[in-house]
Parts: structure tokens; C-alpha cells; sequence
């Protein structure tokens, strides 16, 4: 599977970058664009799939930096 960073709501204000399964943030911000904007460019960085959560935790957005074959060779 691959690598996955995430944009999350801090829980005590602001927002997060974070790796999958990483204790602490890569990045922390106040305001979820700016979050964006740095976790995008960690992730096309680092060929992973950006994951971008609203503040109840839920996905409201992915995008694939990485080598998903798609579209498919042929």
C-alpha cells in the first residue's frame, strides 16, 4: 500500500500534517489551507496519497502524488 499523509483537525486548535500511523505532525498550522498547501507539497515530495479530512474526521478529499498506475499502461 502506499505511503499516505494526512491533513487532520489538532485537537487542541489548528491543523496537522501527519504521516499514516505517526505519533506527531509533520507540520502544524492554524488554518486548514495553509495545512493544505504544505501537506500537498510534502506528498508530491514524497509520492504518497494526500488525504484531506474535514474537522469531524471524516475524508473529504484524496489526492495520489504517488505510482498508481493509473491510467493503466497499454
Amino acid at each position: 500500500m502506499a505511503k499516505q499523509h494526512h491533513v487532520v483537525p489538532n485537537p487542541n486548535g489548528g491543523w496537522d500534517v501527519k504521516k499514516e500511523n505517526a505519533e506527531r505532525a509533520s507540520v502544524h498550522t492554524t488554518t486548514k489551507q495553509e495545512a493544505v498547501g504544505k501537506g500537498r507539497e510534502i506528498s508530491k515530495n514524497q509520492g504518497s496519497e494526500f488525504v484531506i479530512h474535514g474537522k469531524n474526521g471524516q475524508i473529504q478529499q484524496k489526492d495520489s502524488h504517488g505510482n498508481d498506475g493509473f491510467p493503466p499502461r497499454g
